[in-house]
């Protein structure tokens, strides 16, 4: 009886929280998002989460300019300021897109009214800030989701996004280094792949995130030597 009711909550604690998709994923249709269309050339969509970051966010910006790639930034509302607006106004004008991430586990507990309030909310001051509107995305913080989060993402129609498996940066036992994520993340590199790093922390807005900058610069020529392009998690009229 206790081997079940372990194994039972081992399921519901992966429902809310597994790196990849799951059970909430196949109740929420199309709203969830954990890889892009395979298509023709084959495209891979970089990601940036806990931005904008002053250290790190306009080197991450020159490397991308460098390469002449596109990817989406997933911003803080709170990590907007005076001083981090104009890396938002450049993000918009070099052709990146931008949608919205959260600070905290929390919001996988508001009520859908409420979610849906938030999101509008962080899109209407970015919009107002930055000079353009973010697109319907969303990523919550460590990809921590429940069925309320869905509902109000479905109120606002708005996707969550996720990420390919082992496509990430974090590394829970050691050090992020540009070596481990180029490493973990270039072998496993298909069509239609969204691959998650951070140019940001939600617990330190200005911490260097030296490594992201340094994989994306080597990521970007090594998968386009192997025929893949690179664009945005965004629909087209978002």
């Amino acid at each position: 009886m206790w081997l079940v009711i372990i194994l039972g909550l081992g399921v519901l604690a992966l429902a809310h929280t597994a790196p990849a998709p799951f059970l909430l994923e196949k109740l929420a249709g199309d709203r969830a998002v954990f890889h892009m269309p395979r298509g023709s050339p084959p495209t891979v969509y970089l990601t940036y989460d806990d931005g904008p970051n002053p250290t790190t966010t306009p080197d991450l910006l020159d490397v991308l300019a460098r390469e002449h790639a596109h990817a989406t930034f997933f911003l803080i509302d709170q990590h907007i300021t005076d001083e981090t607006t104009p890396i938002v106004r450049r993000i918009f004008a070099e052709g990146h897109a931008v949608a919205l991430h959260s600070a905290t586990r929390r919001y996988m507990v508001l009520s859908p009214s409420e979610l849906a309030r938030t999101l509008s909310r962080a899109a209407n001051r970015i919009e107002a800030l930055g000079g353009g509107r973010p697109c319907r995305a969303f990523r919550p913080h460590a990809g921590w989701r429940s069925g309320a989060m869905y509902a109000g993402l479905k109120r606002i129609d708005y996707r969550l996004i996720g990420w390919g498996w082992m496509l990430w940066d974090w590394n829970w036992f050691r050090a992020r280094t540009a070596d481990s994520i180029v490493r973990r993340v270039a072998p496993r590199i298909q069509s239609g792949d969204i691959v998650v790093m951070h140019d940001g922390d939600e617990k330190a807005p200005r911490k260097d995130q030296r490594q992201t900058v340094d994989a994306t610069a080597r990521l970007i020529p090594s998968l386009r030597d192997r025929g893949f392009e690179f664009g945005t998690v965004c629909r087209n009229g978002e």
